[in-house]
């Protein structure tokens, strides 16, 4: 059963602002060699935020999100995390997390340029979003 059934919301995500994947990239980078992970936020259908939860654990194999701590809000619309190791695509655990929340989710990869970083939707399937203004 998911936290929040998010995928019901008739609000679809089209894009995500440059200057936020910026900031998500240059989080993962950061982080080396353990995982960022963050929660995105939309105005409208555009992503342009990131919410850090209280609590948050991050090693060199995974981030681990504490959700109970997230206010009901919405604008919620999934996850962003990174793959210091490389590779842009989900593992079984993240699939398991896509499923279970939200159903815009990021990941960024080493080394952590604007073309390392994928997006898909609450079944790990990867889905198109635009880089707007």
């Amino acid at each position: 059963m998911p936290l929040f059934d998010l995928t019901k919301s008739k609000k679809q995500v089209r894009g995500i602002r440059r200057r936020t994947l910026k900031m998500i990239l240059e989080a993962g980078r950061s982080s080396m060699p353990n995982e960022f992970g963050a929660i995105l936020r939309a105005e409208g259908d555009v992503i342009d935020q990131l919410w850090l939860i209280p609590g948050t654990e991050s090693g060199e194999s995974a981030a681990l999100f504490r959700l109970h701590m997230l206010p009901v809000d919405f604008s919620i619309v999934g996850t962003v995390h990174s793959h210091p190791s490389g590779g842009c695509w989900p593992s079984g655990a993240d699939v398991e997390l896509f499923r279970r929340f939200g159903y815009v989710h990021l990941i960024v990869c080493e080394p952590f340029g604007p073309d390392n970083w994928a997006c898909y939707d609450g079944n790990g399937e990867e889905r198109p979003l635009e880089v707007v203004g």
